[in-house]
């Protein structure tokens, strides 16, 4: 029986305006190499100056990981050829990082999971290759990315599931929004992670060869890319073979991973002190500064919301680790005064059609006073659920009020007793069928009545209304 050994190296793109050593824009979309200048482009003679906006938010991560911020840090040289390396060497920190021994726990199927964090440092991004672009098999190098600043976050060898690794990687996501040091848009390659894996005898303490998967940008990639290669490791040792340790690229297409190229051990690298930077001091008054002006933690948040609000713990935690998400929720509940159905609508119907439409909670056309007032309607039954669904979608579409969406489609919900009852009346007289069906003792009859009922008036009947009144009239005699 065997199992897996798998630590994370999660390299997060810090919210800064510029890059880490230069002025250009650290802005995604941009026109290829239109950002770019001497010090990114790796120029002779150029100077890096080392942005100070990018030390404070990995400082910021650091004290949200709880680690050790070490008074003096150093830059060094990573040495390695790529063409998206113009200079030949990546600046980063070696062995003196920023910071070290931070820690992530929480609790997952009544299991207590704690996963160290080795070290937090800060280092420059690569550019970016783009292959097999126009009608040939060319590749391209766009520098724009050159130079951006990343955190690269090591974890212990402490996880043991591809399950957790993935869910550690959520966690940190929303951890990093949260306090505001990156925007974790994986998408636009803000948020990468690089897995190691090997796998061993259940209870042995040493660890097997270890293979690396690079440039994972998705949870369900993570944690598909790792249960492959534990199930490849576990059948390559059962048939007596040794495990090449390699980096590989993980094919979501195939659904495999392949072979990139040997791994590459840290003398390879040949590092050394990057002598264009001066060791970086941080003062202890500026780690209390950012301390105390730390935002809540999402384990915080979750908390709370439970406390103040009575939400299931799956929900609260969906909502803290989204914090326009949550937004949305707070502003919505507030308005119906129920944070359930609120919570339940926003994480539920919104969330599915915010993924349908590619919206994120920040570009949403509408607030969440507005969902709160759609649910109100819901509530005082003017408007069905699966109205209420309709005018939602419309709502994302359109940036209209649901006030608006429900006069122009005419879908307010008819509650009068009197027109209803000459409905039902009507529906019922004509299918004489069903209801001696009915009365003859076939119960599952009431469904169609009720459904045609419903249909007679278009969808606009209150259902709860409707189904008491269809009950009423076939228990009253003669069908009256």
């Amino acid at each position: 029986m065997f199992e897996p050994v798998i630590g994370l190296e999660i390299h997060a793109q810090l919210l800064t305006r510029s890059k880490l050593f230069c002025g250009c824009a650290a802005t995604f979309g941009a026109a290829p190499n239109s950002r770019t200048c001497p010090v990114c482009l790796g120029l002779p003679g150029a100077l890096p100056v080392l942005n100070g906006a990018a030390v404070d938010l990995a400082i910021t991560a650091a004290l949200a990981l709880g680690c050790t911020l070490h008074p003096v840090s150093v830059f060094a040289r990573k040495n390695y050829f790529y063409p998206d390396l113009p200079k030949g060497y990546q600046i980063t920190q070696y062995d003196r990082p920023l910071a070290t021994g931070g820690e992530v726990r929480w609790t997952s199927a009544g299991r207590d999971v704690r996963v160290a964090i080795d070290r937090l440092h800060l280092e420059e991004d690569a550019g970016k290759s783009l292959h097999d672009v126009g009608e040939g098999a060319d590749t391209f190098v766009d520098f724009n990315r050159s130079g951006v600043p990343l955190v690269e976050i090591v974890t212990g060898p402490d996880l043991r599931t591809p399950a957790d690794a993935a869910d550690f990687f959520r966690r940190l996501r929303a951890l990093l929004v949260a306090v505001g040091a990156s925007d974790g848009c994986m998408e636009e390659g803000s948020l990468r992670c690089d897995a190691n894996v090997s796998v061993r005898r259940v209870g042995d303490t040493a660890f097997g060869e270890k293979v690396e998967v690079k440039n994972l940008n998705s949870f369900r990639w993570l944690e598909r890319a790792l249960e492959y290669e534990v199930t490849r490791q576990t059948e390559t040792l059962l048939a007596g073979q040794r495990i090449r340790a390699d980096t590989r690229l993980w094919d979501e297409r195939t659904g495999r991973t392949a072979t990139m190229r040997a791994k590459e051990e840290a003398h390879d690298y040949r590092y050394f002190a990057e002598p264009d930077l001066p060791p970086l001091h941080i003062l202890p008054s500026r780690i209390a500064q950012l301390r105390q002006v730390l935002p809540d933690l999402p384990e915080a948040i979750a908390a709370r919301l439970v406390a103040d609000h009575g939400l299931d713990e799956d929900v609260a935690r969906r909502l803290a680790d989204d914090a326009g998400l949550r937004w949305v929720f707070e502003a919505a509940a507030a308005e119906v005064g129920d944070s359930r159905q609120a919570a339940n609508w926003v994480t539920g119907e919104l969330v599915r059609r915010m993924k349908e439409t590619g919206l994120d909670a920040g570009s949403l056309p509408f607030g969440g006073r507005d969902v709160g007032r759609l649910l109100r309607m819901v509530d005082a039954g003017r408007l069905s659920a699966t109205a209420a669904k309709r005018v939602l979608a419309r709502m994302l579409a359109e940036g209209a009020s649901p006030e608006e969406v429900v006069e122009a489609e005419g879908l307010s919900q008819d509650s009068s007793v009197e027109g209803l009852q000459s409905l039902v009346a009507e529906t019922l007289s004509a299918h004489p069928g069903p209801v001696s069906q009915f009365r003859a003792g076939k119960a599952a009859v009431l469904g169609f009545l009720i459904g045609k009922a419903m249909k007679a008036s278009g969808g606009r009947a209150n259902p709860a209304l409707v189904d008491e009144l269809v009950r009423a009239w076939l228990a009253g005699p003669d069908g009256r």
